[in-house]
């Protein structure tokens, strides 16, 4: 048998900044087989180092399955903040297999002076909050969001994606196909050029998309803040990158075999 195929797994669900640092940082270290798994929502990811699986296990059970398939050590859960059937997923599964799970999570934004911030628990209640705060919206909710705001007919909104968005949209919408990070420049050029007087967003935390908050801060406009769904019970996040190796080098197992080196 391969020392690869010996080698402690560790499977990092991705698709984020701190997932692909994770990745690096595990792989660089030689004595670990490393996995991520990409649900490849994004046509062009950027590709993390290790090997890497594209498309979704099947729910719970699928992954659970995949889990001791492939003799996985240890997941770690770096999707994004809001991707929390994924992260339901993953706790039911690890569980199931009796894997340890670690959950990855940048820390959230946090309101400061001068913010007009408007936080909600969904995209919903952003789309009831809107018609009392503006006209014209900066939706920076994704592309898989918009159809809540369809309804909205009397209300302009600009949206920026990564990807093109697919209906249902709202009728009046600007769509801008752009890939941050972007400056709080950038941000106050659109912001004043589109003539935006309310501002959507997820607290997706991080520094990439945190310019415009500052942007909106400076022209004292309102923003609609989601706030992230709760994680499954009995589940914490680690707030970087450094935190969830330092827990893997805890583990009990092979895990912890391949990490106990700089």
């Amino acid at each position: 048998m391969s020392a690869h195929a010996t080698a402690p797994h560790i499977l990092i669900l991705g698709g984020t900044t701190e997932a692909r640092r994770l990745a690096a940082e595990l792989t660089a270290r030689g004595a670990l087989r490393v996995t991520t798994s990409l649900a490849g929502r994004v046509t062009r990811p950027g590709a993390p180092q290790g090997e890497v699986r594209i498309g979704g296990f099947g729910g719970a059970d699928g992954l659970a399955d995949w889990l001791r398939e492939h003799h996985v050590d240890a997941v770690v859960d770096a999707t994004h903040p809001f991707a929390a059937r994924i992260t339901a997923n993953a706790a039911r599964a690890a569980t199931s297999a009796s894997v340890p799970l670690l959950v990855l999570r940048r820390p959230g934004w946090l309101p400061v002076e001068g913010d007009r911030w408007h936080p909600v628990p969904s995209l919903g209640a952003a789309a009831d909050a809107l018609p009392a705060l503006g006209r014209r919206v900066f939706l920076t909710t994704g592309r898989l969001g918009l159809g809540a705001f369809a309804h909205l007919e009397d209300l302009h909104f600009v949206a920026r994606s990564v990807e093109p968005p697919e209906p249902p949209m709202p009728t009046d919408l600007e769509v801008l196909l752009a890939r941050g990070p972007f400056t709080v420049a950038d941000e106050l050029r659109l912001l004043r050029g589109r003539r935006i007087d309310v501002l959507v967003t997820k607290d997706s935390g991080g520094e990439a998309t945190a310019a415009k908050l500052t942007a909106a801060r400076e022209l004292a406009l309102p923003v609609v803040v989601v706030r992230r769904p709760p994680l499954p019970e009995g589940v914490t996040a680690l707030p970087d990158v450094a935190a969830v190796v330092e827990r893997l080098s805890r583990l009990e197992g092979p895990a912890r075999t391949g990490l106990n080196r700089p």
